[in-house]
């Protein structure tokens, strides 16, 4: 399972959450390409952020880009810039110039399965004792 975070991108999260609907779930190299031709802004700096999670996965854990799918990505709310613009009758109007963090998670798809539910630790227990 390898990572990588962009924190603080400057669009808001329900419009990068469009692009990453789009690709989750896929390969990664086939992110890249379907990206690449995603005519939204969002779409280069999630592309740079899986070939990123790509790097870190052939670098720090010597796996192949081939084998890797994109498991999670996740966009969470950033802090809110908070500006304001003078209205009638000398009211001022709040804006809010939102940021967000994208986080992915990639695996890869020739790994085993490990099952981390205390449910399952179980019953692989209570399949020994049995035997």
């Amino acid at each position: 399972m390898v990572t990588a975070t962009l924190k603080n991108y400057r669009q808001s999260p329900r419009k990068v959450r469009l692009v990453a609907d789009q690709v989750r779930g896929k390969k990664a190299l086939a992110a890249i390409t379907e990206l690449t031709f995603t005519p939204k802004r969002a779409s280069l700096p999630v592309q740079k952020l899986i070939e990123s999670a790509v790097a870190n996965a052939e670098h720090n854990s010597g796996l192949k880009a081939e084998n890797l799918i994109i498991k999670e990505i996740r966009v969470n709310d950033g802090f809110s810039m908070k500006r304001f613009i003078p209205k009638a009758r000398g009211m001022a109007h709040p804006i809010k110039k939102r940021t967000c963090h994208v986080e992915i998670v990639l695996v890869d798809i020739t790994a085993p399965v490990e099952s981390t539910s205390d449910d399952a630790k179980k019953e692989v227990a209570d399949n020994k004792d049995k035997k």
